[in-house]
């Protein structure tokens, strides 16, 4: 289990955000290493952990919950074949391209070690957008990614520190529940009787999540 490429993006204008200014920086690419990995601060102030990468939307991306984005090289495979183009690393946006570790499988809450210094956390899935569509220039692609039910996961900073391109990825600890990546992607997206089964995953689950929780099932008596 490695990282394949540590990826960061600039600010690029793009007629599909609604971030002020009108620039996303979804688009990102491989940069040789070491990068520092930080927490960045909460959501609303704090943008991207990775040094060099820009968030521009900050009403929902960033903070230290979304700290750091990674996605498996195996599941940009799969796409590749599904849409028969090249997907090269971060063109999903992510901080991470990773290879031999189960990302969508991954539990909230469950604890990486990147190289030698870097310690992050499993916190939730990625929920695509408009912005990604864009990018992306595939039809129908928020649709298509939400079914397919590969989103890959966002991380919490434990332990700052550098990562790069070959380091190692070893899983510290695995919480006990279930509660995998995967399983928070739907119940957020398309399965809402999935969301009370989410508050399983306790404080690894960000405030913001335990909300729409808590107000589902008020609303719906759950």
């Amino acid at each position: 289990m490695h990282v394949i490429s540590v990826n960061t993006g600039r600010a690029t204008a793009s007629p599909h955000t609604d971030a002020e200014g009108g620039v996303t920086g979804i688009g990102k690419r491989p940069v040789p290493g070491p990068v520092r990995v930080f927490a960045p601060g909460p959501r609303g102030v704090g943008a991207s952990g990775v040094e060099g990468d820009a968030v521009c939307d900050l009403r929902h991306h960033g903070g230290d919950h979304q700290a750091v984005y990674a996605y498996a090289r195996e599941d940009l495979d799969w796409w590749e074949g599904q849409l028969g183009r090249e997907l090269p690393g971060g063109v999903f946006g992510e901080n991470l391209t990773t290879s031999g570790i189960d990302v969508n499988g991954a539990l909230l809450g469950e604890r990486w070690r990147i190289g030698s210094e870097v310690v992050l956390e499993v916190a939730s899935a990625r929920i695509p957008c408009r912005t990604f569509q864009g990018a992306l220039d595939e039809r129908a692609w928020v649709k298509r990614y939400t079914e397919a039910v590969r989103p890959g996961a966002y991380l919490r900073v434990v332990q700052e520190g550098a990562v790069s391109p070959g380091d190692r990825v070893e899983v510290l600890s695995r919480p006990d529940h279930d509660v995998t990546v995967g399983l928070w992607f739907r119940a957020f997206t398309t399965e809402r009787e999935l969301l009370a089964r989410t508050l399983a995953a306790g404080a690894a689950m960000e405030p913001q999540a335990h909300a729409k929780v808590h107000a589902y099932m008020e609303k719906y008596g759950k």
